[in-house]
């Protein structure tokens, strides 16, 4: 009897173990302990005991399906309890023309260089020279480009090359990436894109996510963040607000600005001081040129502007036989501070050495009637003027041109009396001056009469205006009652 049992024992060591059939078996828990048992792997024994630890009943089903999605995508292992996310997309290094035309927002002079691209899971790597990918030597590595939160598009505008898209980060800096194949461009395109877009939806890099916390809680240590995730976090939650908010922030303050601006010229105009004020208080101050002539002789309580006189009086005095007096012109620079002098009202003695050019005396007068808001012929008796000046007939032709001036305004009639009598002396230095009458009306005709429409021909106008003046000129003597010397 004991050597039988020695040898049915024997018999029993030599037979395989005695598995039960699932469809036999009425205890789950059993059935999970045998497939234990029989997982030969150590990849299946934890598998296995990942379904033990989360079962689909304990967990929503849209984190579920998520979570399925995002491990079909990024290759999500789970060893010891952590989540290890594999690199999206296995690209090998190439060389890659980069340009850096930006940092932290500071833009930088576009320089080409050619670089060894390597890509990985949240960064882009540019090297000098191959060589530098597998060197251990600190500083090897030229730039580094974090992918988490940048932007990647294709561009045309940033350079005159074909095939250069552009990556944006969350720190503000620019990159241009070029090459000349088009499909090695799209594919590095398509490949940093997905490392972006990867990158972004990571929970341990991007943020503390509340939706990831039912499905990943439950595992062992994933509650302990990295430090460097938890520093980079604020970084990214920063970053994102301020893409999200910056228009809005940007188009409130611009309101507010403008209603600022509003209220601030409104409050200007309802303080403004009147203009009597202004001229009470001596800020402001009466023109001379560009005054009507009526006004400017009212106030001055004279027939004849005062200016007019004293520049007549100066050129009588020393410009009788300057050459081309009335045609060449003075420096209008001096001509411009003369001007100024007389509108501040201050004592002006042409005298001085600064206006020992006669040509300066000559051109602020012209300037002065030529700056008159109605000329010194009022705009009325313009093509009243020409109507006589039409007639044939001598004697006709002169007492029409006397009618009309004798009805002019007084200001008018003896500003232009006391004028005209001037240029006849002007005349009688023809011979150093060398100025006709012709010459006087070309210079005067534009300068005393003009339209208040110049609806006409322009050209037809100036003759006109040049006959008036020198007509005038000529038969001064009878028109102006003037005593021959």
């Amino acid at each position: 009897m004991a050597g039988t049992r020695i040898t049915n024992l024997q018999s029993a060591a030599k037979q395989p173990p005695l598995i039960q059939p699932p469809h036999r078996s009425t205890a789950p828990q059993e059935a999970v302990q045998m497939r234990v048992k029989s997982s030969q792997s150590s990849g299946e024994r934890l598998s296995q005991s990942k379904s033990m630890v989360l079962q689909e009943s304990d967990l929503p089903k849209q984190p579920i399906s998520r979570h399925r999605r995002n491990q079909s995508q990024h290759n999500v292992l789970v060893a010891g309890g952590l989540a290890v996310f594999e690199p999206l997309v296995e690209l090998k290094g190439e060389h890659l023309n980069v340009a850096k035309i930006s940092e932290s927002g500071k833009k930088q002079r576009k320089n080409w260089t050619f670089m060894w691209s390597v890509l990985t899971s949240d960064q882009l790597l540019f090297y000098k020279e191959r060589q530098q990918e597998t060197s251990l030597k600190p500083g090897s590595k030229t730039d580094v480009v974090q992918l988490s939160g940048a932007l990647i598009e294709w561009t045309t505008e940033k350079s005159s090359r074909k095939n250069v898209f552009q990556i944006t980060t969350n720190t503000g800096s620019e990159y241009l990436l070029q090459t000349d194949s088009h499909s090695t461009a799209s594919k590095w395109y398509d490949a940093i894109r997905k490392a972006v877009d990867s990158s972004t939806k990571l929970p341990p890099r991007r943020s503390n996510s509340t939706e990831y916390l039912p499905r990943h809680g439950s595992l062992p240590g994933y509650g302990s963040a990295s430090p460097n995730t938890k520093q980079r976090n604020p970084v990214h939650r920063r970053s994102i607000n301020m893409f999200s908010s910056s228009k809005l922030k940007h188009s409130t303050s611009d309101s507010a600005d403008k209603n600022g601006v509003k209220n601030r010229l409104k409050k200007f105009i309802t303080r403004r001081p009147s203009m009597k004020t202004l001229k009470e208080k001596g800020l402001i101050k009466d023109r001379v040129f560009g005054c009507h002539l009526l006004t400017l002789c009212e106030r001055e309580g004279t027939t004849v502007p005062r200016f007019v006189q004293i520049c007549l009086d100066a050129v009588d005095k020393r410009g009788l036989d300057a050459d081309g007096i009335y045609r060449v012109s003075g420096n209008l620079a001096t001509i411009q501070k003369l001007r100024f002098i007389v509108d501040q009202e201050e004592e002006l003695d042409l005298d001085q050495s600064q206006w020992e050019d006669i040509h300066v005396v000559t051109g602020a007068l012209k300037m002065f009637f030529r700056e008159l808001p109605e000329p010194l012929f009022p705009f009325r008796f313009f093509q009243l003027f020409v109507e006589a000046v039409k007639i044939k007939e001598s004697k006709l032709k002169v007492q029409a041109v006397k009618k009309l001036i004798q009805e002019l305004p007084k200001p008018n009639k003896d500003t232009m009396k006391l004028l005209f009598s001037h240029l006849l002396r002007v005349l009688d230095f023809s011979r150093k001056n060398l100025m006709s009458t012709q010459g006087i009306g070309i210079v005067f005709g534009p300068t005393l009469m003009w339209p208040e429409l110049d609806a006409g021909n322009m050209a037809v106008n100036m003759v006109y205006q040049n006959q008036i003046v020198e007509f005038i000129l000529i038969e001064s003597q009878e028109i102006f009652n003037l005593d021959r010397k």
